[in-house]
Order: C-alpha cells, then sequence, then structure tokens
C-alpha cells in the first residue's frame, strides 16, 4: 500500500508577522506575569509588548513596501494587500503608544494581564484589517472585542469600570449578533463567504442580500461608534482606565473604519446606490448627535466621547462618497485624528494620576500653566480636532471635504463645515480653561509631589502625538502618497 505525501498549504509568513509578533509578546507577557517578581514585573511585561507592537509595525512596514496588488491566501481568508498594511503600521504604533502611556500608570493589580490583554487585542485589530472574507472577518472582530471587554473592567476596585465593562460586553454583544447574522444572510444568497467571491456572485437583486449588507453595516456601526449605534461610548469611555479609553477610541475607530471602507468597496459595488445613501446618513446622525451631545458635557472623557462619534462621521462620509478620492481621504485622515485623541487621552491619563480622580473641564484650569509641555500639546490637539490651520486636522478634514464634494454629495459638506463651527464650542473651552482661569488644584498637586513627578513614557507618548499631528500638516505628502498607493488596491 502506497500512502501520498500529504499536501501542506503554503504560508506567507511575512503577511502573517504583523500578527504573530504582538500576539507572541502578548504569550510573553502573560508568562511575566506569573513568572517575574512583582518588583520588575511592569517594566518587563511593559517591554515584551512594547517590542512586539514595534516590531509587527516593522514587518507591516516591510510588507506595505513589498506588495504591489492584492494577494488572496490561505484559501481566500486573508488579504495580503497595501491598505491592509498600511492600517496594520498605525495599529501597531498606536499600540507601541498606549503601552508607554501605561508605564506610569497606578495600577497595582494584574499588571501582566493588562499588557497580555493589550497584545491581544491589537494583534486581534491587526489581523481584522487584513480579513478576506466574512469569517475570518467575524473571528478577528471577536478577537479583540472579548478582550476590550476585559480591559474596561480590568481596574475591578473602582465600581465605574466594572459598570463600563459591562455595558460594554452586553451593547457589542448585540452589535455582534447583528453583525453575524448580516453576514449569514449575505452567504445565505451568495453561496459565497469570499469578499470578492460575493462581489461576483449574482445575488445583486436578493431581498435577503440587502438586507444582509445593512446588518453588516449596522454591526460595523457600532465599532465605528456612529450615531445613532453610539450608545455605549459615552459610559464606557468614561468608566474604562484612560489606557484602555485611549486604544478604544483610537485604535478600534480605525480598524473599523478601514474594514467598514474595504467591505462596502469590495463586496457590495453593485449596491453603492444604497449603502452610500445609509453611510450618509449615518454621518448627519453622527455629526448632529456629537457635537450637540458634547455641548453639554462637563467631564472630559465624556466630552472626548462624544466628540469622537462626531469624527465618526467625519469619517464616514469619505467612505460615503463611494470613489477613491474618498478612501484617500479616509486613510488621511485616520493618522491626524488618531495622534491627536492619543495624546489628549495621554494628557488626560497624567492630569487624573496627578488628583487622584476624575478629570473634568474644571480640573483642567491651570494646567497650560502648571504644565507648559502639556498645555501646548492638548492646545494642539483640540485645534487638530476643529480643524484648525497648521495641523494635521485641517488638512484631514479638507481632503474628506474635498472627496464629498466631487461625488456630488455637496450638502454633505456644508453639514460637515457646520458640524465643525458647532464643536469649536467645547474644544476651544477646554483652551480657555487652561490658559484663562485660575487653577483650584495647585495646592493639592504640589502637595502630593506632583509639581516634581515625570512619567517619561507619557511624556513621550505625547510628544510623539504632537510631532504626527503637526508633522500630517507640513509634511503631508507622504502621507497622502502612502494612502494613495494604499487606495489603489480597491476596486472602484
Amino acid at each position: 500500500m502506497i500512502v501520498g505525501a500529504i499536501g501542506t498549504p503554503s504560508v506567507d509568513w511575512l503577511a502573517l508577522a504583523p500578527v504573530l509578533a504582538p500576539l507572541a509578546a502578548s504569550a510573553l507577557a502573560l508568562l511575566g506575569a506569573v513568572l517575574v517578581p512583582e518588583a520588575s514585573r511592569r517594566a518587563f511585561t511593559a517591554s515584551i509588548t512594547f517590542a512586539g507592537f514595534v516590531t509587527g509595525g516593522v514587518f507591516a512596514a516591510v510588507l506595505y513596501s513589498n506588495t504591489e496588488g492584492p494577494v488572496s491566501l490561505i484559501a481566500d481568508s486573508m488579504s495580503r494587500d497595501r491598505m491592509a498594511a498600511l492600517a496594520q503600521v498605525l495599529l501597531a504604533g498606536i499600540g507601541a503608544g498606549v503601552v508607554l502611556i501605561s508605564l506610569g500608570d497606578k495600577r497595582r493589580d494584574h499588571v501582566g494581564e493588562y499588557f497580555s490583554l493589550l497584545g491581544v487585542a491589537g494583534a486581534g485589530m491587526i489581523f481584522f484589517v487584513s480579513a478576506g472574507n466574512l469569517m475570518t472577518l467575524f473571528l478577528g472582530l471577536e478577537w479583540f472585542s472579548i478582550a476590550l471587554y476585559i480591559l474596561c473592567a480590568m481596574d475591578t476596585h473602582r465600581r465605574a469600570s466594572l459598570e463600563a465593562g459591562l455595558k460594554y460586553l452586553i451593547v457589542g454583544s448585540f452589535g455582534s449578533a447583528i453583525f453575524l447574522f448580516g453576514c449569514a444572510l449575505t452567504y445565505g444568497a451568495s453561496g459565497e463567504l469570499g469578499f470578492q467571491a460575493i462581489r461576483d456572485a449574482p445575488a445583486a437583486d436578493s431581498p435577503l442580500f440587502v438586507v444582509g449588507m445593512a446588518m453588516i453595516i449596522a454591526g460595523l456601526a457600532f465599532k465605528v461608534s456612529a450615531a445613532p449605534f453610539h450608545m455605549w461610548t459615552p459610559d464606557v469611555y468614561e468608566g474604562a482606565p484612560t489606557t484602555v479609553t485611549a486604544f478604544m477610541a483610537t485604535a478600534t475607530k480605525v480598524a473599523a473604519l478601514v474594514v467598514t471602507l474595504r467591505v462596502l468597496v469590495t463586496t457590495f459595488p453593485e449596491q453603492s446606490e444604497l449603502w452610500t445613501i445609509a453611510v450618509a446618513a449615518l454621518v448627519v446622525a453622527s455629526l448632529v448627535i456629537g457635537n450637540l451631545g458634547a455641548l453639554a458635557q462637563r467631564d472630559v472623557k465624556r466630552l472626548l466621547a462624544y466628540s469622537s462619534i462626531s469624527h465618526a462621521g467625519f469619517a464616514l462620509m469619505a467612505v460615503a462618497s463611494g470613489n477613491e478620492l474618498g478612501a484617500k481621504a479616509l486613510l488621511f485622515y485616520l493618522f491626524p485624528y488618531a495622534a491627536a485623541t492619543l495624546g489628549a487621552f495621554a494628557v488626560i491619563a497624567a492630569r487624573e494620576r496627578e488628583l487622584d480622580r476624575a478629570v473634568s473641564v474644571a480640573a483642567m484650569e491651570g494646567l497650560g500653566w502648571e504644565r507648559p509641555f502639556h498645555g501646548v500639546a492638548m492646545w494642539i490637539f483640540m485645534l487638530s480636532f476643529a480643524g484648525f490651520p497648521l495641523t494635521g486636522g485641517f488638512l484631514g478634514k479638507f481632503y474628506v471635504f474635498s472627496a464629498i464634494y466631487t461625488s456630488g454629495w455637496w450638502w454633505l459638506a456644508v453639514i460637515g463645515i457646520l458640524a465643525t463651527a458647532v464643536s469649536l464650542a467645547y474644544y476651544l473651552a477646554i483652551i480657555r480653561a487652561m490658559y484663562m482661569r485660575p487653577s483650584q488644584v495647585t495646592g493639592t498637586v504640589v502637595a502630593a509631589g506632583g509639581a516634581t513627578r515625570r512619567d517619561l513614557g507619557l511624556d513621550a507618548a505625547v510628544a510623539i502625538a504632537l510631532a504626527v499631528t503637526v508633522g500630517t500638516f507640513f509634511l503631508a505628502q507622504p502621507i497622502v502618497d502612502l494612502a494613495r498607493d494604499a487606495a489603489a488596491t480597491l476596486l472602484f
């Protein structure tokens, strides 16, 4: 009896390397939580996780430079292309930045587990943006979502953290169920799982196909924090540990927006007239609810949560344009947005550690004079959110407005401009508190030794975020070129 050789699939290890690096680092960090003495546990687990993210980012950059057109891998379950690689570079950078912010955290329990879960969540997002079919897309979604549910509730001594974890679990599970049901309907109507195969299947006129597409959009809108699927965002952002909030507000949104663009353009091109209208409705709802909701907030994390909803509207505006310029605009927009958001939450984390309490707008009073570096950085981050010149946020919004205008949706650009005008009220309120209001907490900070403490990791993260926020204005062309080449992998 002759036994033939067992065929093994060809594995593109370079395409998997950006995922495997932070995943391996998270496994080592988890071992460190058990084997490394408590005195050096934080330094060890943080260093391993940081190295994992940096290594993953380097592999993603190499993948970007060595990839020309899109290539399907492992039975069309993954896609190797420049769009995924660019998103992976950004996600790895965000993960590394969050590790730096977390170095000076006052957490005493579950330190190793925290950094391990951070690596797991980051690896899940990196896998998510490279998914090539509905099955791996859902697996990636649940991969990072489950890790985030736990991270939100990591501060077990704080009732708000436990509440945030429970709310995110319930609402996030509901969103995942909608997304999964949409995938099931799409598969049932087309008989295919791969994005390209679904695109070519003769199911465009099937009611199940359209309903499935609508449910997929709704499921992704939960992760994007787009209104009216935003209900969880303010409470979870406020209650979760600030470092976790920074990670969710940046990495989760980047991953979900990139996947939304990929799925709609690659899988449902024949239904573009339908999904552009649906996404435009999400844009209007997000801009209105996000900006009006932010006006009433006094807690800075809740204020930035509503600001995040508003920026989801701006980013989805690029998706609604349905053209290649919109894809380039979205990819460019994510760089200054992610940098400003990460930097803003880093400053909030620093203020929380000084005061040992939640940071309200009143608690920001006098920060510009007490902490000149943090004050100037926060000032620039707020201006970038508002779309002022000399920041990357200005070019990002200009790029998005150009994309939506060229697609004929000029009225949506007008709504975006009006929303930007409204946002000035709460962004400038934070700047006013920092520089035009006397500090009410100086004595408390000085008594606690806050005037002399420096958190080098956090300051490094703020400095990098500041450099990216300003650099994407003065050195925008390299990012534009990267976004152009990445967007070219989509078939418009």
